[in-house]
């Protein structure tokens, strides 16, 4: 599965137990009519993919979802769901108006200077 949006928020890598179970935790907000704000996480050597991207930009994260059932003190049993992230890329938002060369500054254009003021328009608009 894949999200797409906005990285809102890149969390800090966080370490767990003795054996040092790494996480790091993304969130990206979807570009939708209701906007989704999406909290991913990223584990062990996965960690390092949020190394090269920062808040603000647009990115595909191909997730996994993951769950798990955990047995209280008391005896009740309790689930828990997680979305994990495996992979993610930068989106290159084209602009619309990429293949259209730039205007070049006015001072580029010589004056006009034979110019006569008594020819007549004869456009229609």
């Amino acid at each position: 599965m894949e999200v797409q949006g906005k990285i809102k928020l890149i969390n800090q890598e966080q370490t767990f137990g003795n054996n040092g179970f790494r996480k790091r935790e993304l969130v990206v907000t979807t570009d939708e009519q209701y906007p989704q704000s999406i909290m991913i996480e990223f584990v062990q050597d996965k960690c390092d993919l949020l190394n090269k991207h920062s808040v603000g930009q647009d990115v595909k994260v191909s997730i996994n979802l993951r769950g798990r059932e955990w047995t209280n003190p008391q005896g009740e049993v309790k689930y828990f769901n997680s979305i994990q992230g495996w992979r993610i890329e930068s989106l290159q938002s084209e602009a619309p108006n990429a293949n259209i060369p730039p205007v070049p500054p006015m001072d580029a254009f010589e004056p006009a200077d034979n110019l006569n003021e008594e020819d007549h328009d004869d456009l229609p608009f």
